[in-house]
Formats: C-alpha cells, sequence, structure tokens
C-alpha cells in the first residue's frame, strides 16, 4: 500500500506543475506550491489530498502556524497552493470543505530609507549592480521587475521604463532617472557583446514567457529581446533543459544590497524592496500626486499606496515632541 501512495505521489506533483505552467505562473510560485503541497502531504502520513479535506488543512496550518512560528504571509502561502491542488489538480472547491481559516496579515509600516540614505547606499555599489540599485529607487521597480527587463523596455527618448507582465499580469510605464542614462547605455554596449558572444557559440535562445517563443522564433538573435541584466554565466532552463543566458539571480543582488547597507552605515532592516518604499514616499514628499504615485507603482488600488502616507502625516505635520518644548517656557 505504501509503494503504492508512492508511485501516485509524483504523478499529483506532475500534474500539479502542468496546472501551474498552464495558469503561467512563475518558476518560482511552480516551486513554492510543488513544495508546500509535498510538505501538506507528508504531514499527513503521505495521504492523498482527495481522502482529506477542511480537517486537515486546518491542522497543518495550526502547525506552522504554533509549531513552526511562520507568518501569517507564509501561512496564507501555504494555503494558497494547496487550494490550487484541489482547485485546478482535482477539481474541488475549497468551499466544499467549510471553513477552511486564512491568517490575518498584521499591518506594518514599510520601512524608508532617507533621501541622504540612498546616497550611501548607492555609494557602496559599483558596476551593474549600482545601476540595478539605482533603478530600484530611481523608478520604484520591484525586485523581479528590475530583473526580467529586456533592453527594448528601455525608451530612452521618452525616458521612460516599460514593466511587462508585473505583478498581477498588467503592464505599466514609469519614469527612467536621467541620473542613469548614459552609464546605461554605456552598459547596454556590453550587453551587445555578450550578445554577439553567445550567438558565435551557437546559444542564440532567451527565455520567452508563454507561447511568444513560437511567435518569434528569432527573438534570441535580437538584442531588444535580450534581458537588460543577463547573468555571467549560462544556465540550463529547469522546465525545458534548454542552455541559454537567464537574467542575473535574485538572491546574488540581494546579498549584494544587504552588504551594500551594512557597508554604509544605515541601521534600517532595509533590502531591494526598501528602495521601491523610499521612491513612493520621496514622491509624495515632494508634492506627486497619490494617484499619479499609485500607477508608477502598479497598484491595483490606491489604498495599497496610502500606506506611505502615514509616514508622511508625521513628516509634515510639524508635531513636536512635549520634550522638545519642555525648557522653551
Amino acid at each position: 500500500m505504501t509503494e503504492e501512495k508512492d508511485q501516485k505521489q509524483p504523478k499529483l506533483l506532475d500534474q500539479l506543475r502542468t496546472a501551474i505552467r498552464t495558469k503561467h505562473y512563475s518558476y518560482r510560485t511552480e516551486q513554492s506550491y510543488v513544495q508546500w503541497v509535498k510538505r501538506f502531504i507528508l504531514f499527513n502520513d503521505k495521504r492523498h489530498p482527495k481522502d482529506m479535506g477542511e480537517r486537515e488543512i486546518n491542522r497543518f496550518l495550526s502547525y506552522l502556524a504554533e509549531r513552526r512560528n511562520v507568518s501569517a504571509a507564509t501561512q496564507n502561502q501555504a494555503l494558497c497552493s494547496i487550494v490550487f491542488l484541489y482547485r485546478y489538480v482535482l477539481g474541488l472547491e475549497p468551499g466544499d470543505f467549510g471553513s477552511i481559516i486564512w491568517a490575518k496579515r498584521p499591518k506594518r509600516i514599510p520601512v524608508v530609507f532617507t533621501k541622504d540614505e540612498v546616497k550611501l547606499i548607492l555609494a557602496e555599489l559599483s558596476g551593474v549592480h549600482r545601476i540595478m540599485a539605482t533603478l530600484l529607487y530611481g523608478a520604484g521597480l520591484r525586485l523581479m521587475e528590475c530583473l526580467q527587463l529586456r533592453i527594448k523596455d528601455i525608451d530612452f527618448e521618452y525616458r521612460q521604463i516599460v514593466i511587462r507582465d508585473g505583478k498581477g499580469g498588467k503592464d505599466r510605464i514609469t519614469v527612467l532617472p536621467e541620473m542613469v542614462i548614459e552609464s546605461l547605455k554605456e552598459y547596454i554596449k556590453e550587453v551587445r557583446r555578450i550578445h554577439e558572444k553567445d550567438i558565435q557559440s551557437g546559444y542564440d535562445s532567451i527565455y520567452m514567457p508563454y507561447a511568444l517563443e513560437r511567435k518569434y522564433p528569432t527573438a534570441g538573435r535580437e538584442i531588444g529581446w535580450r534581458f537588460l541584466f543577463p547573468a555571467p554565466g549560462l544556465s540550463t532552463d529547469p522546465r525545458t533543459g534548454i542552455v541559454r543566458r537567464h537574467h542575473i539571480h535574485e538572491g546574488v543582488f540581494q546579498r549584494v544590497v544587504k552588504t551594500a547597507i551594512r557597508k554604509s552605515g544605515v541601521h534600517k532592516h532595509g533590502g531591494c524592496h526598501t528602495f521601491r518604499h523610499s521612491f513612493a514616499t520621496h514622491l509624495l514628499l515632494d508634492g506627486v500626486d497619490i494617484r499619479t504615485v499609485q500607477e508608477l507603482l502598479g497598484h491595483k488600488s490606491v489604498e495599497t499606496t496610502m500606506v506611505y502616507t502615514h509616514i508622511l502625516k508625521t513628516v509634515k505635520s510639524g508635531v513636536k515632541s512635549p520634550l522638545d518644548t519642555l525648557y522653551l517656557h
């Protein structure tokens, strides 16, 4: 009986992978969902999910929260993975299980760098890493939006960056900082040399989302489709097995930014996403309309953007601590 279950598990996970790819989810999401479903099955003694329901799901979520002490976001990610499995692989609606408990995420005020702190951190970076960090702050990009930029997405004439297939599958336009234009143009010359070298070596393939690879079969030979920030080496696509040059790995850049923050002497608990928070906050402090900031960030709702107004209230209110006025009378 155990052997039969072990044989069924990979088949179930293969079905899960197929469903995820059909929905055009990212490879990172695929990895995450597969791992959570594995953990859910193992936690319940390798029982098949079709034989489980609300009780087992909530028991697993309680274990994550109480025994593993995971955050509400992580707990909900685990639940999303399980719900996806039931809905798109097993054909069961989560509502059929009754009251599945979603964790309530605490409201946090984002960490924001001051403009002087941004300068200090950027000063600790050089080369391509400095350009990338400059775009995170200067254009308000998410980390993966920055890494997945193609050369064709940079419009020097109109001073704008086109974000393709951003969060929620939306395209948007944001500003291209003038301060980075010249260094970016010089850097693209180096990317062109890498591109030409790859073609000469027979590596003329480039990752294309959805069915674009079939629609544009020669795109890999066109410089415009190349990633703006290519990886230093070739790698094998885990989904297709094709060897080609992808973009810089997010983990590498995250470590570089963390090191730069530490060396700069800035003691805030920040990272790559803190540049985006700082972009939004500084625009609002400079008087830019919140709706404009919402569009630049790609937020679906203005309520998401309004989280940055909590920081403005203290800065713009002019309220002084009573300690500062204690000895003025």
